[in-house]
C-alpha cells in the first residue's frame, strides 16, 4: 500500500488552536527568517499576544472556524473512494492538527514505506510549500520512499478547473462586463529577492489561464493578478488587492483566489468579508468571490492524473 498525503498549512478550529496557529507559524524560520531561535521565538510571542484577540475575532465571523479542515476532510474522502485499496490518503498540516509527527506514527502503525507527499500550493514558495516538506522530512527521518509532486501552475487540466470554475460563477451574467482579479497570498518583497519562485509561477499561470479563456472564446474587461493579506510596515509585493480594487468603482468585479486550493479564513473572511467591505466604501457597482475548487470531483480527477 502507498500513501498519499496531502500537506497545507491548516487552521484554527477554536480560539486555542488559533493561537497556536499564529504561535507555530511565526516560529517558522521560514517565515521569520531570524537566524537566531531566541529572538524569533521573543518576535513570535509579541505578535501572538497583540493579534490573537483581533484575529479570533475575524474568525468568529465566520463560525468560529476555520472551513479547511471540512473540505480537505471531503477531499480526502472522495480521493480514498476513487483511488481504493492500493493507497491510504491523510494529511499533514504545517501550524494545527493534524500535524506531521502525527502523520508519520499514523504511516508507521500501518507500516508503509511508499509516500507521496502533495503540497496544496500550486505555486512553490519557501514560506508555504518548503516550509511543509521540511517539517515533514524532520519528523519522518528518513523512514519513507516519499516522491513529492511539483508545483502544478502550469498543469492545463488545473488551469481549465480554474477556467470553468470563474465561468460557472458568472454563467447568467455578461463576463465582458466583469474585471477578474487573481487574488493571490502577499509576500514580502525580500522573499522574491532572495530568489523565491512564488511570484514569476504566478506572472506565468495568469498568462496561461488568459489563454485558456481567450481559446474559450471568453473575453473579460480586464484580467489582472493583485496580492491580499499584507501586514507591517516593510514592502510587500504589488499591486496589493486594495490600491488594485480603487481601478473599478462603478465597475464589476470578480475575485479568483489563485494561490489557495482550499478555502480558509483568508477566502471567506479576508476576501468575501474584509475586502467587500473595502470593495462597498470605493464604490464598486458588483463584488464577488469565486470558491476554490476545495473537493471538486474534477480536481479530485485532477489530483490522480498528478501522481500518475
Amino acid at each position: 500500500m502507498k500513501a498519499l498525503v496531502l500537506m497545507n498549512m491548516g487552521g484554527a478550529r477554536n480560539k486555542e488552536e488559533l493561537e497556536m496557529f499564529l504561535r507555530n507559524m511565526f516560529n517558522d524560520k521560514n517565515i521569520l527568517t531570524i537566524k537566531s531561535d531566541f529572538f524569533r521565538s521573543l518576535i513570535a510571542s509579541f505578535i501572538v499576544y497583540s493579534r490573537r484577540n483581533s484575529a479570533w475575532e475575524n474568525y468568529e465571523e465566520i463560525g468560529g472556524e476555520s472551513p479547511i479542515y471540512k473540505h480537505t476532510d471531503k477531499l480526502i474522502e472522495k480521493l480514498q473512494n476513487k483511488l481504493g485499496d492500493e493507497y491510504f490518503v491523510t494529511q499533514a498540516m504545517r501550524y494545527t492538527p493534524p500535524m506531521a509527527k502525527r502523520t508519520v506514527l499514523e504511516l508507521e502503525e500501518k507500516n508503509i514505506n511508499d509516500v507521496i507527499l502533495f503540497p496544496l500550493y500550486p505555486q512553490y514558495s519557501t514560506t508555504t510549500t518548503k516550509s511543509s516538506l521540511e517539517d515533514f522530512d524532520e519528523a519522518a527521518i528518513h523512514k519513507f520512499e516519499s516522491r513529492v509532486i511539483d508545483p502544478f501552475y502550469q498543469d492545463e487540466n488545473y488551469n481549465t478547473l480554474i477556467c470553468d470554475e470563474i465561468i460557472d460563477e458568472l454563467k447568467d451574467d455578461n463576463l465582458a462586463e466583469y474585471n477578474l482579479i487573481f487574488s493571490a497570498h502577499g509576500l514580502p518583497q525580500k522573499v522574491i529577492d532572495k530568489g523565491d519562485p512564488y511570484q514569476k509561477q504566478l506572472q506565468t499561470q495568469v498568462s496561461l489561464l488568459t489563454d485558456i479563456f481567450r481559446n474559450k472564446g471568453v473575453f473579460f474587461e480586464s484580467i489582472n493578478l493583485a496580492y491580499q493579506s499584507k501586514v507591517g510596515p516593510m514592502k510587500w509585493l504589488e499591486p496589493s488587492l486594495d490600491d488594485e480594487l480603487t481601478k473599478y468603482k462603478d465597475k464589476k468585479v470578480i475575485i479568483y483566489p489563485i494561490s489557495f486550493i482550499i478555502d480558509n479564513s483568508e477566502t471567506d473572511f479576508e476576501l468575501k468579508i474584509e475586502y467587500k467591505e473595502i470593495a462597498d466604501e470605493i464604490g464598486l457597482e458588483e463584488y464577488r468571490v469565486c470558491k476554490c475548487l476545495n473537493d471538486s470531483d474534477k480536481f479530485v480527477d485532477t489530483i490522480i492524473k498528478l501522481i500518475n
